[in-house]
């Protein structure tokens, strides 16, 4: 499968290019067609989306949790299935159960998705989405986080671990088989996290990469003022395996 990322952005920056949480993944072709699916659509990553791939072709998109970094822009999905695509299309969105209340509350419209997104709660374990295999867990960071192991049934076995925003790196780890591809947030580049921060460092990731041996690692979330390369060598402190900061437009075989 192919990953490519639309947004890596944390909540707030000061890079006019930075865009919210939003992560293109593609099938690989002996998947056929409608093996494209979205993890995360935060703030600003719709255009860039959109730009990528006729958003209606969508199998599905994914909601780590409901900060709007990671969700907000599902409402710009919602107009373009609702009033821009003929005749008007569905897609399905995998979040927490709370995620229908959060955008009927943020627009004051009752059913503001009925119709256009096909709300279905996440919880613990796997399920099929679309071409994809997909492994749910919770993680410490708000009371409905989730971090995700995908997989399009390709031979090689090998995953994605993409581990939306975290507090504890030990909550992933169950998620990682070896050689697996783990997108990582990083929000406290090299550390430390402040206390009660709920996000991980360089130090934490290259613990958990050391214990359960990705093939690669891929940094993201990177709050302002941040080295990305301090970030990176932190990891590489513990972990000897490739290591790298995504951003806006990279892309990678999976």
């Amino acid at each position: 499968m192919r990953l490519t990322v639309i947004g890596a952005g944390p909540a707030y920056t000061d890079d006019p290019g930075s865009r919210g949480a939003c992560y293109l993944l593609e099938a690989g072709p002996e998947n056929g067609e409608g093996g494209v699916m979205a993890m995360d659509l935060g703030h600003g990553a719709f255009a860039s989306l959109a730009s990528r791939v006729a958003p209606e072709r969508l199998a599905a998109v994914l909601v780590s949790h409901l900060h709007p970094d990671h969700f907000v822009d599902l409402v710009p999905l919602r107009h373009w299935l609702r009033y821009h695509v003929a005749p008007p299309a569905q897609i399905a969105v995998h979040a927490h159960v709370d995620l229908s209340a959060r955008l009927d509350g943020l627009h004051g419209q009752a059913g503001f998705a009925d119709g256009s997104l096909d709300l279905v709660p996440l919880s613990a374990g796997a399920r099929s989405v679309g071409p994809f295999e997909v492994i749910v867990a919770p993680v410490r960071h708000t009371a409905d986080s989730f971090a995700f192991r995908l997989h399009d049934g390709s031979a090689s076995g090998v995953g994605l671990v993409y581990s939306g925003d975290v507090g504890e790196a030990d909550d992933l780890a169950p998620l990682i088989r070896p050689g697996d591809v783990l997108l990582v947030e990083c929000s406290f580049g090299a550390g430390p996290v402040p206390v009660g921060a709920a996000h991980l460092d360089g130090p934490a990731v290259g613990a958990l990469a050391a214990a359960t041996r990705p093939s690669s690692v891929l940094l993201t979330h990177i709050l302002p003022g941040m080295d990305p390369e301090a970030a990176i060598a932190a990891v590489r402190a513990a972990f000897d395996g490739p290591v790298a900061v995504v951003h806006p437009g990279f892309s990678a075989t999976i």
